[in-house]
């Protein structure tokens, strides 16, 4: 069993971009896609995410808020399972806004029916080599 705090994870994140956040689909299945978690952010234990409101997968949270985030790099996987909450205020967009968004969102937090897909992580798991563990949060 290893000891990583929640502070070596959020360093380890900081150099991942994509990962692959898991919803329940309507027919109870799983479904997942990537998300990018714009480098360099300070995780501790909230993530956040940009999408449009008539992606499916804002309507899977609505039905279902549990969700779970997969991250890896080439010797360490980490999966987040937590509830989401979807946000549709510009005062919190800001808040979390970077300006590598702007690519998939060029009016920024202007752009039409824009939702922040707040994740309030609730235990991470975690895979180093043989070492593995588990963070409460």
């Amino acid at each position: 069993m290893s000891d990583m705090t929640l502070q070596d994870i959020s360093a380890a994140m900081k150099k991942l971009d994509i990962c692959m956040l898991s919803t329940h689909a309507e027919n109870g299945e799983i479904s997942g896609r990537p998300m990018s978690n714009n480098g360099e952010v300070e995780y501790g234990g909230t993530a956040y995410f940009f999408t449009e409101g008539d992606h499916r997968m804002v309507a899977e949270i609505e039905a279902n808020p549990k969700v779970a985030q997969g991250y890896q790099s080439d010797d360490l996987y980490i999966q987040v399972q937590g509830h989401a909450n979807l946000v549709r205020d510009k005062a919190q967009f800001q808040e979390h806004w970077n300006p590598d968004l702007d690519k998939w969102f060029p009016e920024g937090i202007d752009t039409p029916d824009l939702v922040m897909i707040e994740i309030a992580g609730q235990r991470i798991t975690y895979w180093a080599g043989r070492d593995e563990g588990e963070i409460k949060l």
